[in-house]
């Protein structure tokens, strides 16, 4: 049986329209203003969205979801339903749980627990260490998103600061390579300092000023260095400062070997929200100012940064409510992160085609990932449909994290996801999870 899915305001490859969406199997078979001609004389399982947009899934190239090990926070499972109640049909995960993923044997586990237990579509990062380039050259660029390196400590411990190692992986990485670019020294330098002054009565509000926006541009700039010296793919996570912008070109995505990631958090906190919510908006890199915060829309919107993704990182609240210089970093946000930018275009900073792009069709390119991020004929059925006329409250009984808390408790969104398809099977339809197919590994025409 196919599906249809009728009426709705199509928004692809920078165009919308009123149309139709035909789907048969895991895979679209077409997308026009016309209803499908067979449609007389074939039974179709019929979706009206008349007054609903309808968008490619969103891919997700950051997330932190907690398994193997840290299982208490969240797993593949949860983070998933979460996923793709917020329109987030693929996502790319973190190699920092526990053990870490630094092999590749440990890495082919992942993505048996993947397939075991995703509802959304997954790859997963292999992970650099000071000592594992051999086992980073056998990555399979065809089945394996990227290489991830810590260029600055941060949850899991796994800082790559030798010279010679960072050369080597530069130099002989057989695809992607992704960073978080912060640069160690700056950072100790600035939290003994506010050590001195305050001990363990350090303030959230600090946090932007110990990781710094010098300790961000620093380790930018170094990672940028290495990538035109030996000409690898680069890709520079989750940007946080005005400043950096200036580092990357614009143009489109599919021109460039380094480029740049942008996450929702930035483009919504600012430092003025510590007050109000102190460490559950702890993210490294730190939440800025509000002059970062506008600028690296700029950035957005002038090409300059690329993609726009959540580094999505659950922790209990008792994790993240202890003092600052025990309360972890990082926290949730893909179950909330299309409905948090479609925010921004009710306000009239974003079109929908920017945010399309930004979500859906700008990783897909980047990744060079197969078949996935448009809403065209023979592309996988991932599909989203959003309201953008029906508000959405964050409760906390609303939540499908693992962890049950959300920055975003109590905000009123003027937008919800209705319908979320992965790979052709309605997986989410007005609040309720339907569990009846697993995502699956993507590919990627490297």
């Amino acid at each position: 049986m196919k599906t249809l899915i009728r009426n709705a305001t199509i928004v692809n490859n920078g165009h919308q329209f009123i149309g139709n969406i035909v789907i048969q199997g895991d895979k679209i078979e077409s997308v026009s203003e016309k209803l499908p001609i067979d449609y007389e004389r074939t039974t179709y399982t019929i979706i009206d969205a008349t007054g609903k947009i309808a968008i490619p899934g969103v891919i997700d190239d950051q997330v932190h979801f907690r398994e193997p090990g840290l299982t208490h926070k969240g797993d593949l499972h949860t983070e998933s339903m979460a996923a793709v109640a917020g329109g987030i049909t693929s996502f790319m995960e973190m190699p920092n749980t526990n053990p870490q993923t630094i092999t590749q044997d440990l890495l082919s586990e992942k993505f048996e627990l993947g397939a075991k237990s995703s509802l959304a579509n997954f790859s997963f990062y292999m992970g650099s260490t000071n000592d594992n380039i051999k086992e980073l050259i056998k990555t399979n660029a065809k089945k394996v998103c990227g290489i991830k390196v810590f260029m600055g400590a941060s949850t899991g411990n796994m800082l790559v600061d030798n010279a010679k190692t960072l050369q080597a992986i530069f130099a002989e990485a057989p695809c992607l390579i992704a960073t978080h670019c912060e640069d160690e020294n700056t950072i100790k330098q600035n939290l003994e300092r506010f050590k001195l002054q305050y001990g363990d009565a350090i303030l959230p509000k600090h946090h932007p000023l110990i990781r710094s926006e010098e300790a961000c541009y620093i380790s930018s700039s170094k990672a940028i260095d290495l990538a035109t010296k030996y000409k690898s793919q680069l890709h520079v996570l989750h940007l946080s400062t005005a400043k950096e912008i200036s580092l990357f070109d614009s143009g489109p995505i599919e021109n460039k070997r380094i480029t740049a990631e942008v996450c929702v958090h930035h483009l919504w906190f600012d430092d003025s929200d510590y007050e109000r919510l102190g460490n559950l908006i702890k993210w490294n890199p730190a939440i800025k100012t509000a002059h970062d915060r506008k600028e690296l829309l700029k950035g957005l919107l002038s090409d300059r940064l690329d993609v726009i993704a959540t580094d999505h990182a659950p922790h209990t609240l008792n994790e993240k409510t202890s003092v600052y210089t025990q309360s972890s970093s990082g926290g949730p946000m893909v179950q909330h992160s299309l409905i948090a930018m479609l925010e921004l275009h009710f306000g009239g900073k974003l079109t929908l085609e920017e945010i399309v792009n930004k979500m859906c069709h700008a990783p897909a390119k980047l990744f060079k990932i197969e078949k996935r991020g448009f809403l065209e004929p023979g592309y996988y059925a991932d599909v989203v449909l959003v309201d953008l006329k029906k508000p959405f409250t964050v409760t906390k009984e609303s939540l499908f994290y693992k962890c049950k808390w959300s920055p975003f408790d109590g905000q009123i969104f003027q937008s919800t996801v209705t319908h979320t398809f992965v790979n052709g099977n309605l997986i989410f339809e007005n609040g309720t999870i339907h569990e009846i197919a697993n995502g699956v590994a993507l590919t990627f025409d490297r």
